[in-house]
């Protein structure tokens, strides 16, 4: 492990927190300051579409690519933020370095936030997203979908409303420390000392998201009743250091109950979504090269059949 690296980044993190009393506004404003600063993978092309949300409108998104991308692959990513902030600007260099590791482009998205729009509007989103995606000819079996924390619950919860509905399903799901037991009823929840996500910031984004709602609805999370069989292979990714580990440890074992293949890798001395500190820490590269890795694989086993 990169202690040294860690270290560095945690002693940063501890200069600049979160403004005391902060509207939801300017804490937008603090996460997009802490987290654009980020170098991007080199030489990627960035091209900013707009694409229809839930709501009959439309959201921004960015679509990040190689020279060397398969243009029939498709990445849908879903950004970090507790459905109350993060944007485009936040996970830029973080979809840089997937695009580069997995082959495929990479369409970040910016669904809409809380608590301007409540709950389900960004599960909404990102289902309109893959929607998108189906429609203008990516085939499903091309498409990932992927997320950090509140977007790891995004991509879970899009596979399984696309198989409710009838859709295709995507060729497999990528979730980095997902946010997913939101009544923090896991171990970890209660004995983790994880500096980023706290009991306190955990209450303010179901407040913000949910407000007077059922946190255990599978309407905001896939995670206490709903049925997960039939889902694509599913890769999940957390840190030891995490107050929200036992959302992913869980999760898989869930998932391979169902017969879904899932695996789970914990991170040792990982804190929450270290994967945003790409590329100044090892360990950010090395999850987003493992995630990249699972992706071109089933995405190249996919296409090949697809174009057969």
């Amino acid at each position: 492990m990169s202690v040294e690296q860690l270290q560095s980044i945690l002693q940063m993190a501890a200069q600049n927190p979160p403004p005391p009393q902060a509207t939801p506004v300017q804490l937008r404003a603090w996460f997009d300051a802490s987290n654009s600063r980020m170098p991007l993978a080199q030489g990627l092309p960035i091209r900013t579409l707009h694409i229809p949300n839930g709501a009959n409108g439309l959201m921004a998104a960015e679509l990040l690519s190689t020279p060397q991308a398969d243009a029939r692959r498709l990445v849908i990513y879903y950004h970090a933020g507790g459905f109350v902030f993060g944007s485009l600007a936040s996970h830029r260099a973080l979809c840089s370095y997937l695009t580069q590791f997995s082959g495929a482009p990479v369409l970040n998205v910016d669904y809409r936030l809380a608590p301007e729009h409540p709950a389900p509007a960004a599960h909404d989103d990102a289902l309109a997203a893959y929607e998108w995606a189906l429609a203008n000819g990516y085939a499903a079996s091309a498409i990932v979908l992927a997320g950090d924390s509140a977007g790891g619950n995004l991509a879970l919860s899009t596979a399984v409303r696309a198989r409710d509905l009838g859709l295709p399903l995507p060729a497999a799901i990528v979730a980095l420390s997902p946010a997913l037991d939101l009544a923090s009823e896991g171990e970890s929840h209660q004995t983790v000392d994880d500096p980023f996500i706290t009991r306190e910031l955990m209450g303010f984004f179901n407040a913000m998201y949910v407000p007077g709602g059922d946190v255990r609805s599978p309407t905001v999370t896939p995670f206490y009743s709903a049925d997960l069989q039939g889902l694509p292979p599913v890769q999940l990714q957390v840190g030891s250091q995490e107050r929200l580990r036992d959302d992913a440890v869980t999760m898989a074992a869930r998932l391979k109950a169902a017969g879904v293949p899932a695996d789970c890798t914990v991170w040792d001395g990982m804190v929450h979504c270290w994967q945003l500190f790409a590329p100044v820490l090892d360990e950010a590269l090395g999850s987003l090269e493992q995630a990249g890795r699972f992706i071109a694989a089933h995405q190249r086993m996919t296409v090949a059949v697809a174009a057969a």
